[in-house]
């Protein structure tokens, strides 16, 4: 008996290590989503060292979470509720537990329908508001989630198509290295310049104020390049990426790309960019071709060079997340229900597809 009771305890501490072993591979991450169909909130999965794909579970039940940002110590992750009740959305804060998230507070975003969310070093978030047309301001309080909401940046204006006949705040980053903020207003069209003031609880806009897009652009999101002095401005509407550089405290449109191919002749819409943490490539997703452009920087002028097109494997192609180590490149596709990862060469900043798990109506991937 004693030794069948000692082979026992041999096998649970084997399937223990195991089980420790594979934990230790993989890097986890949320998965926002619209809860329209079968999802039901924001949810956990894993990726492992060889790019296989793995669901944890729901995480916490919400309504549509369509983009997710954490705090500085990762402790803290805030999801918009991109809706509109009454004129407004909602934002909301859970305290992250392993694989749960724990509610904490709800702010309304003073706009409706929030589709962005950013929060810096100082705990500061911004919520851009596409329906409303305005960003809001936010503070993360550690005890508590988010403060209420502290201040609006109303826009005005209007663009060229039956897209922009209204202000649409599209996203609102926070400068990584001085402090402005840029945010991407698809409705009039532009690119606008401020600062918040926290002592006064107020948006000012810098002398810049503004950069007008080509007609009909339809700015989406921003990349920053990590060391150079321009970003890049992934445009919805004409399906193009646009080169803006900073020289002496003034910004300016330099170049513009075109993110699907030449023979392409269907309908496609921008979504997403990301640049890699060396500089030297730049992603950008389109809905509609179904793919990831892939181009090589100049590092001389910022301007690109159009490398491949990759296949997302599934319909929508959404937001897109780089991994920490930048071996892979994750991609949420929305109408198709699922993510799919691939393998990304560092030298030649092309992609191999690895693995791809289902996800219901995936919209954003936050490491």
């Amino acid at each position: 008996m004693k030794k069948i009771v000692l082979f026992a305890l041999i096998l649970v501490c084997i399937n223990c290590k195991t089980t420790n072993i594979e934990s230790s591979e993989l890097t986890t991450f949320f998965v926002g989503t619209y809860t329209s169909g079968e999802s039901k909130g924001i949810y956990k999965y894993a990726i492992n060292k060889d790019g296989i794909l793995q669901k944890i579970g729901l995480a916490t039940e919400t309504n549509n979470p369509s983009y997710l940002a954490k705090s500085n110590d990762g402790k803290t992750l805030v999801a918009v509720d991109e809706t509109d009740d009454e004129g407004t959305g909602f934002v909301k804060s859970y305290r992250i537990e392993n694989d749960s998230l724990i509610y904490l507070s709800t702010s309304k975003t003073g706009g409706a329908h929030p589709c962005f969310v950013t929060i810096n070093s100082d705990n500061e978030v911004l919520v851009a508001n596409y329906t409303g047309g305005n960003i809001a301001a936010y503070k993360i309080d550690n005890q508590n989630g988010l403060t209420n909401l502290l201040a609006v940046q109303q826009h005005f204006g209007k663009g060229t198509t039956a897209r922009q006949e209204a202000p649409h705040a599209h996203s609102a980053y926070f400068h990584p290295s001085k402090n402005e903020i840029i945010t991407a207003d698809l409705g009039t069209n532009e690119l606008w310049f401020s600062t918040y003031n926290d002592s006064e609880k107020s948006f000012e806009f810098t002398k810049q104020e503004k950069i007008k897009m080509a007609d009909g652009a339809g700015p989406r999101h921003i990349a920053f390049h990590p060391s150079k002095n321009w970003f890049y401005t992934i445009n919805e509407l004409n399906n193009k990426v646009s080169l803006i550089v900073e020289n002496e405290n003034k910004y300016s449109l330099k170049n513009t790309f075109s993110i699907l191919p030449e023979d392409f002749k269907g309908n496609s819409y921008a979504a997403d960019i990301h640049i890699s943490a060396d500089g030297k490539f730049l992603y950008a997703s389109n809905r509609g071709h179904n793919s990831i452009a892939i181009f090589e920087i100049d590092p001389l002028n910022g301007n690109l060079q159009i490398l491949d097109f990759e296949s997302t494997k599934g319909n929508w192609p959404r937001n897109f997340a780089l991994s920490p180590d930048g071996d892979f490149l994750l991609v949420a596709n929305e109408k198709s229900s699922n993510i799919v990862s691939f393998k990304r060469n560092k030298k030649n900043g092309k992609l191999s597809f690895i693995s791809e798990i289902k996800a219901p109506n995936p919209v954003c991937i936050l490491f």
